[in-house]
């Protein structure tokens, strides 16, 4: 690609803390076309099946424009500690972008 699209996150990690185990955790990555040509996401998708990404962009995102991946992460059954990475394939050069939801899962308290 001659102008390639640059996907810059505003951060590439949310950290959430520290929650009880079964409480649902949802986060927005929001990001800008920092290259010369359009970006295209064609796909989001995630290190295990306990987080969802949803609601990113279909449309082309022009040089300048901004957008958001839409992240769930669900800690049913997922006590401690381990990164849930989510990869976004899309027509850059470094593909897939990577972006990372971290923090603590404990078990409820009694």
């Amino acid at each position: 690609l001659k102008n390639p699209p640059v996907i810059s996150f505003e951060e590439s990690e949310y950290d959430f803390g520290t929650i009880i185990e079964g409480e649902l955790v949802e986060n927005k990555f929001k990001f800008t076309n920092t290259g010369k040509g359009s970006l295209i996401i064609s796909d989001v998708t995630a290190s295990c099946g306990c987080t969802i990404p949803k609601n990113w962009p279909k449309s082309p995102i022009k040089p300048g424009e901004s957008g958001y991946i839409e992240v769930i992460f669900n800690s049913k059954n997922k006590i401690g500690k381990a990164p849930k990475i989510i990869s976004i394939m899309a027509n850059t050069k470094n593909n897939p972008t990577k972006v990372t939801l971290t923090g603590e899962v404990v078990g409820p308290t009694n």
